[in-house]
């Protein structure tokens, strides 16, 4: 049996028919794994017999019907493995369901695969894995963004029905667009964090990777909702996503920074872009010109509160609480050194070391409250801008997928291509990226993301319009 293209949705109301059981999309998924994740290692590793035993016990007439979910090896899955794409990690199982994975199996859907991701989600490649990078499906030459590259290029290559990923400064959204699939980012504690593996814990949140905006109004409605647990969460109503599908937007007030359509962004982007602009207008959207002064500071901010935060939670796995221990350790010391040592990636280390810089004495006022000042600031501009307008819209990123090996050659351009979505995770707003268009890098024709913000728990107003846009 192989995996027929359809959407999230289409599997639910052919589970609701009777036209396939849980039990053999299950067994579809695995044979398109094994027939199709070769070429770009978005998995690695999945239980079919724990898949299967949930499979046997679902029901078609659960939200999501026994539908299987690839989840992003940071997001705890009990009696999985949950490595974060880590060496450190690798011998580590999960003892408990995350909050959001115990939802989606209490809606009926069926945790099947660890996605590859860069370690510890500090990555906007998927080149950071411990275990070898994913590769873009649209070319494989080239990277298929991060850190949820796995999420995102294995849904885009047809080897997942959908996905959940994690955003800490675009990680869902960045790979969405490098992969042509959409990317949903909900408000910062509108998806409990409980089980999800920190690494920058005022900026974390798990979301969606899925085919379409229905999808992900559908996969969405089934992760959120208030948790204990999680001293971040909010208690905020559960929406019924998917109504929003199909509403009106005529008249809407979707602003475009200025500072996002700038001579920096490539050029294939900037057309796509602009024409997904002008169909919104054609539906009845109203573009309004805004700008957010504090733009060109976000990426400094992002990177000096991510790694602090970063130095700070990576600090648990020293070798004796959680996961590999140096063999060649000999007194406690060389414990945590060399564990650390061989258990860590480059990247991990350098965000590590730069963390700890900004948070060691005498440079803390000067750049840590400094940044955090300046992250106040950010979200005022957006607290201003959503006065005048709905939505923002602009690129989710200012290029296409890059070539695989570009970010070894320069690491700040790779970091600058966060600049668009990095402020959603600052200011704690819903984000969404739909495929808009394509752009030829590197004689490779690659899709372009245009990314949608709004409000605070305004989801619902990013399903309508991303709806639009996509049937547009």
């Amino acid at each position: 049996m192989t995996l027929p293209s359809k959407t999230l949705v289409e599997w639910r109301d052919c589970l609701r028919r009777g036209e396939v059981s849980s039990v053999e999309l299950v067994n579809m998924v695995l044979e398109s794994i094994a027939q199709g994740d070769k070429r770009i290692h978005a998995y690695l590793s999945y239980d079919k017999e724990a898949a299967i035993q949930l499979a046997h016990q679902t029901s078609p007439n659960l939200p999501l019907a026994g539908i299987p979910i690839a989840i992003k090896d940071n997001i705890s899955v009990l009696g999985q493995p949950t490595r974060c794409a880590s060496r450190l990690l690798a011998p580590y199982i999960a003892p408990y369901d995350a909050t959001a994975i115990s939802l989606m199996k209490a809606a009926g859907g069926i945790p099947l695969g660890r996605l590859n991701m860069d370690e510890f989600a500090m990555g906007s490649t998927g080149e950071n894995s411990a275990f070898g990078p994913t590769l873009n499906p649209h070319a494989l030459g080239h990277v298929p963004g991060g850190s949820s590259s796995g999420s995102a290029a294995s849904v885009a290559a047809g080897t997942a029905i959908a996905a959940l990923g994690s955003d800490t400064g675009g990680s869902i959204r960045q790979p969405a667009s490098h992969c042509g699939v959409v990317g949903l980012k909900p408000t910062y504690g509108r998806v409990s964090r409980y089980g999800l593996v920190a690494f920058a814990s005022s900026l974390d949140q798990i979301g969606t990777i899925t085919r379409d905006v229905r999808d992900a109004a559908v996969l969405l409605e089934t992760i959120c909702g208030y948790d204990s647990k999680d001293s971040t969460s909010q208690n905020q109503p559960v929406e019924h996503f998917e109504a929003y599908v199909g509403r009106d937007i005529k008249g809407k007030k979707i602003g475009v920074p200025k500072e996002y359509m700038t001579s920096g962004n490539h050029p294939g982007v900037t057309q796509a872009v602009q024409s997904a602009l002008k169909r919104l207008e054609s539906l009845g959207a109203e573009l309004v010109e805004i700008s957010l002064p504090h733009a060109e500071a976000v990426v400094s901010v992002y990177y000096i509160v991510a790694c602090a935060e970063a130095s700070s939670n990576l600090s648990r796995f020293d070798g004796v609480r959680y996961g590999q221990r140096s063999p060649q350790a000999r007194d406690l010391n060389e414990v945590f050194e060399l564990s650390r040592e061989e258990g860590f990636g480059p990247e991990v280390k350098r965000r590590i070391i730069l963390g700890t810089y900004v948070l060691s004495s005498g440079y803390y006022d000067a750049y840590y409250s400094r940044a955090q000042r300046v992250r106040s600031l950010v979200a005022q501009d957006f607290t201003e801008a959503f006065t005048k307008v709905d939505l923002i819209a602009g690129p989710t990123a200012p290029t296409p997928a890059p070539l695989l090996g570009a970010s070894e050659i320069d690491h700040l351009q790779t970091y600058l291509e966060d600049i668009y979505t990095v402020p959603a995770n600052l200011a704690g707003l819903p984000g969404i990226s739909v495929p808009c268009g394509v752009a030829e890098i590197a004689g490779a024709c690659l899709p372009v993301g245009l990314q949608l913000l709004a409000p605070h728990f305004k989801e619902g107003e990013l399903i309508t319009a991303g709806y639009a846009l996509e049937k547009s």
